[in-house]
């Protein structure tokens, strides 16, 4: 049997590098107009080479095709020649589709393209009538990557703003000190840009948006409208009001319109799950909450897992990451265990994400229990999710359901997933999904299943948090192709 050249690999890696190169410019310009290019979902815009060359990887891995640059390349410059509205496309999906469609025939790209995408050529219809503007009340772990995650939808300027960010006083040089920690994540890294700080102005100038910090010590003390700020939508992520009264009291600011809180809201306000319940989302809501963190990660597993194979019992256990609600060394907490060290011990704690699931699945009520456990990382929890259903699977029947539901679902922007048997939690840190399944873990044993689901409890609700706002504010762009349900950004 003959050897395999093995020179022929970096000629071929060079060859995509290139390519790879080539599409940044085009998407950029794309991006510019609305139109939003993405690798099975998965965002292509604002990405290196080597991310766009490792998002194909991905592709080639999961979705088990044999997607390259040089597949995807001609889709892209074909795109590029039309004249395109707003609109999402994932030049992937296409892509393959084009693989499948031309073998034989001989198509050509750009013919293809203009087939697919007929409905949004020269249709020019911006995502808003007008800029939505965005407050940011509160500028904790959570508001601060809001505040990267808005500034780097931008776009051309026509969907959310990010105008202000309300804060309490902290001391001297406070504008300075909340710079910096935009700037310089621990956890997340630098700022994707620049950052200027106008000291004079009392404003921070992120990637050429203008964007005020305001001091006040409540919802109702600050005056919006003073600042050309307009029917704002306020995310609260201080999570110190979570009921209507208290919510309620940003209403009453000048400039506002809505208010979203980024934790479990209670007392009968809605808590919406981007993917899962979205569409009970009304025009005339004006206050709404965006559950918590576990909840965003565990709700569309669970209804993903409960449509095929119906749920018979489960329970939930959480290995969380510490949280800034417990202490740095042990020292007085209201909480029987959270008084102690945060990075010394593992600490056995209540979780609402179980009652809340029903709350967002009723159909689930009285099958779930679970507990949650803090330990000693900074960033990305683990759920492990054991299951009784109302049928025997297998490992590779599960798995196989939940890989196609992170391709093709409508929850693909929720649920991701991964082969590779070495992952630990550090490789999920800025992964834009509600959810990694872990598919390398996952047992089963008749209609028992045990899965075990990744989640980045900061960044990856923060995206959950924007697609909420971003179906709330009337955001929505044609899918291309015409048969891929996509939700959110």
């Amino acid at each position: 049997m003959a050897l395999p050249n093995l020179e022929d690999y970096f000629p071929d890696w060079k060859e995509r590098e290139a390519l790879a190169e080539a599409m940044i410019p085009t998407i950029g310009r794309l991006y510019r107009k609305n139109v939003v290019a993405y690798c099975y979902g998965r965002a292509l815009y604002n990405q290196s080479v080597i991310q766009i060359m490792k998002t194909h990887r991905y592709v080639r891995q999961v979705a088990h095709n044999e997607l390259s640059e040089f597949e995807s390349y001609p889709i892209l410059d074909a795109l590029s020649q039309l004249d395109l509205g707003p609109c999402h496309i994932d030049v992937g999906k296409l892509a393959t589709r084009y693989m499948e469609e031309s073998e034989g025939n001989g198509i050509d790209p750009v013919a293809f393209v203009r087939r697919e995408c007929a409905e949004v050529i020269g249709r020019h219809v911006p995502p808003l009538q007008r800029p939505q503007d965005i407050v940011l009340y509160g500028f904790g772990r959570i508001g601060r990557l809001l505040a990267r995650l808005l500034v780097e939808k931008t776009g051309g300027g026509h969907q959310l703003r990010l105008k202000a960010i309300v804060v309490r006083r902290g001391g001297p040089n406070d504008l300075l000190k909340r710079a910096s920690l935009l700037r310089r994540d621990s956890v997340h890294g630098a700022f994707p840009g620049t950052l200027r700080v106008d000291e004079e102005n009392s404003c921070l100038i992120a990637n050429g948006n203008v964007v005020r910090v305001l001091y006040a010590d409540a919802p109702d003390q600050a005056d919006y409208a003073q600042y050309g700020i307009k029917d704002a939508i306020v995310i609260d992520n201080t999570g110190v009001w979570r009921d209507q009264d208290g919510l309620g009291a940003h209403l009453r600011s000048p400039g506002v319109a809505k208010v979203i809180l980024t934790a479990p809201a209670k007392g009968g306000v809605k808590n919406i799950v981007s993917g899962v319940n979205s569409n009970d989302v009304d025009a005339g809501d004006r206050i709404l909450g965006a559950a918590s963190c576990t909840t965003n990660a565990i709700v569309p597993v669970m209804k993903a897992v409960n449509e095929r194979y119906k749920l018979v019992h489960g329970h939930m256990e959480t290995v969380h990451a510490y949280t800034n609600d417990q202490n740095l060394i042990d020292n007085y907490h209201k909480k029987n265990r959270r008084g102690r060290g945060a990075p010394l011990n593992m600490v056995i704690t209540e979780t609402g994400a179980s009652s809340a699931v029903t709350e967002l699945l009723p159909e689930l009520q009285g099958k779930l229990t679970g507990n949650a456990i803090r330990v000693p990382t900074p960033n990305v929890s683990l759920a492990i999710l054991n299951l009784t259903l109302a049928e025997d699977v297998t490992v590779a029947g599960v798995n196989d359901f939940l890989r196609n539901a992170a391709l093709h679902s409508s929850l693909q922007r929720q649920i991701d997933y991964t082969e590779a048997s070495d992952v630990v939690s550090s490789d999920f840190v800025g992964n834009r999904h509600a959810c990694i399944v872990d598919g390398g873990a996952t047992l089963s044993k008749d209609n028992r299943a045990v899965l075990y689901v990744w989640y980045d409890n900061e960044f990856g609700y923060a995206c959950q948090v924007v697609r909420v706002v971003q179906k709330w504010a009337g955001i929505s762009y044609p899918l291309i192709p015409k048969d891929v349900v996509q939700q959110g950004f």
